[in-house]
């Protein structure tokens, strides 16, 4: 039986960024339109870490019962290290996806906006058959693809609207940025993991793109957001307060262009994470200005 320790390192802690940020930039922009609610903030933030997690869960469920993870030298997963059984991992992984659902359920009858029920199926479908299902799309290079869309656009969109009831450009070109330092979560990710999903048939972007393009991929998910976040100073000044985050991406980019592999990779991740993790405070906190 896994121990409370062993679900916690289940759970992948450090890629729990991904899901704080865009509600977190979210709600800055909600604020500097003058109508952040913040219970609603928190329930929107419930949400996105509920599904974090719950994604996690399911694949390590999915990975573990295919053997992808057989000769992972990435972070331990629950059912490929034989911690936990694969029906305890997917029983924690749908428990993720009922709580997430059922915390935006009462931000759905909060707004009245029903339609939103179409875009929470679709982000726990999106969690499930990222790695679960006969075709999951994340062994069709669609994974970096969907982390934009699910934890960039609707995440910090979706943030902005359940607080103010509507939506303004703002909150979609400040999803740019968070959508682009959660893809570079994933891509840091499948880069470590370049050898051993190849022959276990997992075709990641990293994969079909190769160690080489992998690479700058990367380095554009780091660099692009400090980017655009000074293209939005004309019209939200304090937005270009993201740069200051600029020296922490220097350490994991130089590791990445020195060619980094493996394990060593792991450091990486833990820095794009905070590199991710103080962009979206200062960004947040420039929105919101």
């Amino acid at each position: 039986m896994a121990t409370p320790r062993q679900w916690i390192a289940g759970a992948r802690p450090r890629t729990l960024p991904a899901a704080v940020v865009p509600v977190a930039v979210g709600t800055g922009v909600a604020v500097g339109y003058g109508g952040a609610v913040w219970w609603r903030a928190l329930l929107a933030l419930f949400v996105a870490l509920a599904l974090q997690v719950g994604v996690n869960y399911a694949n390590d469920y999915s990975d573990g019962v295919r053997g992808t993870d057989d000769e992972r030298v990435g972070p331990m997963r629950l059912v490929g290290s034989r911690a936990a059984s694969p029906r305890e991992v997917l029983t924690a992984a749908l428990a993720c996806f009922l709580a997430a659902a059922a915390a935006g359920l009462a931000l759905v009858v909060a707004t009245g906006a029903w339609w939103l029920l179409a875009v929470g199926a679709a982000s726990i479908a999106a969690a499930w058959f990222y790695t679960g299902g006969s075709r999951p799309y994340g062994y069709r290079a669609l994974g970096e693809i969907s982390v934009f869309v699910f934890f960039g656009l609707v995440a910090v969109a979706g943030t902005t609207f359940v607080q103010l009831e509507w939506l303004p450009w703002t909150a979609l070109a400040a999803a740019v940025p968070v959508g682009l330092l959660s893809c570079a979560m994933l891509v840091v990710n499948n880069l470590r993991d370049i050898v051993t999903d190849g022959p276990a048939g997992k075709r990641t972007m990293a994969v079909v793109l190769g160690d080489a393009r992998t690479r700058t991929l990367y380095v554009l998910c780091l660099v692009l957001p400090l980017v655009i976040s000074s293209a939005l100073a004309p019209w939200h000044p304090f937005a270009a307060l993201g740069v200051l985050a600029a020296p922490l991406a220097i350490g994991p980019v130089r590791a990445v262009r020195a060619g980094a592999a493996g394990p060593a990779l792991i450091a990486t991740l833990q820095q794009t994470g905070r590199f991710q993790l103080a962009f979206g405070v200062l960004f947040t906190l420039g929105l919101a200005l």
